[in-house]
């Protein structure tokens, strides 16, 4: 179906329907053929990508012990090894988490697309110059959910593993972590990091919409900063590095939002 259709009139909630029922159809077509790749290519998104946190030779912990060296601290910020053990208990446990987590894959992979069916369906409706501004918008939202998954993927989540996977109340105990709950811890705080950074577009169409002004960003300052840091401790683990980590780009984010609306 044409998505130009509605050029000769205005179109009936019932075809309105239908066109958004094709830009579903597309994009979950999309999404389940990422979501098969990464299923076939499962050493590359388990060893190489997800499980690779595990291991001290990760370019995080590297750079965090470089930097330690460079500051003259020593191997003060080192990290070795992880001191758990990765488990699987039930007999359906790893295939399944390999279905799940191919998905979540097929997702990230998919997400530009996704925004580029959500500007095909809202352009229609949409002004000549308003256009080609949306399709700026596609761009931007696809980079910020880029950046947001690469800082979750090698800032977040490292540290938020080796605060939780090596923390423990006592010598007597330790810690054997299933694979879908290291599996999830990971995959949540980088996905989430993806989403939280689309933030400026929300806050930019909010603002079309004159319901947030550069006045309003302004007088609310103090309190974005305490949302942030409540926001930054729901999404992360309970360790103040992971917090502080993300609080930082998110009022950095804010700050760029507010100065391109003045």
């Amino acid at each position: 179906m044409s998505d130009s259709k509605n050029n000769k009139g205005d179109m009936s909630f019932l075809e309105h329907l239908e066109v958004l029922r094709w830009h579903l159809v597309r994009s979950t077509i999309v999404i389940l053929l990422f979501t098969i790749l990464a299923f076939i290519f499962k050493s590359i998104v388990f060893d190489t990508i997800i499980l690779a946190q595990k291991s001290s030779d990760f370019w995080t912990y590297r750079m965090f012990c470089k930097f330690s060296h460079l500051i003259g601290r020593g191997d003060a910020l080192c990290m070795d090894d992880m001191s758990f053990s990765l488990i699987n208990i039930t007999m359906s446990g790893q295939f399944t988490i390999h279905i799940v987590t191919s998905l979540v894959a097929g997702i990230v992979l998919a997400f530009p697309y996704l925004l580029y069916e959500i500007w095909r369906f809202i352009t229609p409706a949409l002004k000549k110059g308003e256009k080609k501004y949306a399709l700026g918008l596609v761009f931007s939202g696809s980079m910020l959910f880029t950046i947001g998954i690469l800082f979750g993927y090698y800032f977040v989540a490292p540290l938020s593993v080796q605060f939780l996977g090596n923390y423990t109340v006592s010598e007597q105990v330790s810690n054997q972590i299933t694979l879908q709950s290291f599996i999830s811890t990971v995959t949540t705080v980088t996905l989430v990091c993806g989403l939280v950074f689309q933030l400026p577009l929300i806050v930019y169409f909010l603002s079309k919409l004159g319901l947030i002004t550069p006045e309003f960003m302004r007088k609310y300052r103090k309190h974005a900063i305490v949302v942030t840091l409540v926001l930054s401790a729901i999404i992360t683990p309970p360790d103040i590095s992971s917090q502080v980590l993300l609080t930082i780009p998110l009022l950095i984010l804010y700050e760029l939002v507010f100065i391109s609306l003045k």
